[in-house]
């Protein structure tokens, strides 16, 4: 009965892999490109993600979390980028991405729900993601990640009564290459916090924008 993480090569994956795995979970880490003991699995790739489920025939998936994620637009110029190519690959990884990594496992999912009374899907969104926060700028990742925000509050309607519960994450400003070496906690920190959001995750919450350290986040 393994947990399934998507994105788990590097950063909050990583340490998420790390972390889930310390408490006794089994859990397998998707990466896009062949990292063994990762399985290859591009979250943009249709046909890669039904290998994916192809290999867990059989298998029920208590926990998925969609963690892989790009930022292409950090420092880009509102006047002069933002080429249509780059809004196409932002939003394939970051909202259609788990769209279709959900899809895929969907029937593991109902399977734990089944075994255990409840699976979760833990969503990877961001601060950046909030409509009631808008600062400006970075249009395609704060568009595509409030665009997971939407995704996961709509797939908690509709999966409740399957008993599959649907929380989205804020994992802090974390110190990873996307993050930046100035950011304000270590990829272990978030982590933490974020495997604690996920043990708490509920039917009776599913649905929640939640910040890696458990606060309600503004939507």
């Amino acid at each position: 009965m393994p947990s399934v993480i998507t994105g788990a090569n590097r950063g909050i994956g990583a340490a998420l892999l790390s972390e889930l795995s310390a408490h006794g979970t089994s859990v397998l880490g998707t990466a896009r490109q062949s990292q063994p003991p990762l399985f290859r699995a591009d979250v943009t790739d249709k046909s890669s993600l039904d290998a994916l489920a192809t290999h867990l025939d059989g298998q029920s998936v208590p926990l998925l979390v969609c963690n892989a994620g790009v930022l292409l637009d950090r420092n880009y110029d509102l006047a002069t980028d933002y080429a249509p190519e780059d809004w196409a690959q932002g939003f394939a990884v970051n909202a259609t991405g788990a769209f279709l990594a959900i899809q895929a496992l969907l029937p593991h999912l109902q399977q734990a729900a089944s075994e255990t009374g409840i699976a979760k899907i833990a969503i990877i969104s961001s601060q950046m993601g909030s409509n009631t926060l808008a600062p400006g700028g970075s249009y395609i990742y704060r568009a595509s990640k409030a665009a997971a925000v939407n995704l996961g509050r709509n797939l908690a309607t509709d999966l409740h009564d399957l008993g599959i519960a649907v929380g989205i994450y804020h994992p802090g400003w974390v110190r990873t290459d996307m993050g930046s070496d100035a950011a304000a906690i270590s990829p272990q920190e978030s982590a933490v916090g974020l495997a604690e959001r996920f043990y708490a995750l509920s039917l009776e919450t599913t649905g929640c924008f939640e910040t890696w350290d458990g606060r309600d986040h503004p939507l």
